[in-house]
């Protein structure tokens, strides 16, 4: 048998196999991917609050507590406290006021992320989330800071332009142009800790940004829940085990 023999039986071996092969089922699938904290020694989670800043026209404190108050009662095992949320500002006020002998010390604004520093041993007090705990049965408490700020960015951007020439042909070039933008930028820190204890287990912290032209006048709440969404699945997946839908195909 010659080569071109072969070579020709081979190809006509490959169309009636993919001629057979006209039908394919799609199976849905289901990819289970493993909690980062082992949160197994608790029934109950308190998110208690956040130390948050920047925007005026978002309370970054209160949007970030309800949200992962929802996203837990329906995505995770835990059973979620319904409490207030905790004066966290005004009891570091008042931790910096008994260092200085009672003396009330006034905290600045927060506007950006080194106005946070003044409140970043909070989550390490030890005892007062030891107290916490106690006050609501042990739970896991979740915590930790948010700023959520804008600033307008004026960027370059390459634009395609068609011109001609002097003999009227077409030429393609590129134009630079000068774009205002608003960007948003959320910047959350979850920090995890012990009710038994008071010790933080775990922090994780995140970056996210959105920027929009002007004539979109997009709402600042709404950028929030926007780059929130981008935030809350590797938050869930930290504390309780999820499963990542896909599909295959099978080819018959």
């Amino acid at each position: 048998m010659t080569a071109r023999t072969v070579r020709a039986l081979v190809s006509i071996t490959a169309v009636t196999l993919l001629a057979a092969c006209t039908h394919y089922y799609e199976i849905p699938i289901e990819t289970p991917i493993k909690a980062k904290l082992d949160v197994s020694a608790f029934q109950r989670v308190l998110v208690a609050g956040f130390i948050g800043g920047g925007i005026e026209d978002v309370d970054a404190n209160v949007e970030t507590t309800r949200l992962l108050r929802s996203q837990l009662r329906t995505k995770s095992e835990l059973r979620v406290i319904d409490a207030d949320t905790l004066p966290l500002m005004e009891v570091v006020a008042s931790e910096r006021a008994k260092a200085n002998g009672g003396t009330p010390q006034p905290l600045p604004p927060i506007k950006d992320e080194k106005d946070l520093e003044p409140y970043e041993p909070l989550f390490a007090n030890v005892a007062y989330w030891k107290q916490i705990g106690e006050e609501y049965q042990q739970p896991l408490i979740v915590t930790g800071t948010v700023m959520f700020t804008s600033q307008e960015n004026n960027s370059t951007v390459l634009r395609p332009q068609e011109t001609r020439d002097e003999f009227g042909r077409r030429q393609n070039d590129v134009q630079r142009v000068f774009v205002e933008r608003r960007e948003f930028v959320l910047r959350p820190k979850f920090v995890f800790i012990d009710g038994r204890t008071g010790v933080t287990i775990s922090s994780q912290t995140f970056r996210e940004n959105q920027n929009y032209s002007p004539n979109q006048q997009t709402p600042a709440l709404s950028s929030y829940f926007e780059l929130m969404d981008r935030v809350i699945p590797s938050f869930l997946s930290t504390l309780s085990s999820q499963k990542v839908k896909g599909t295959r195909f099978l080819l018959q």
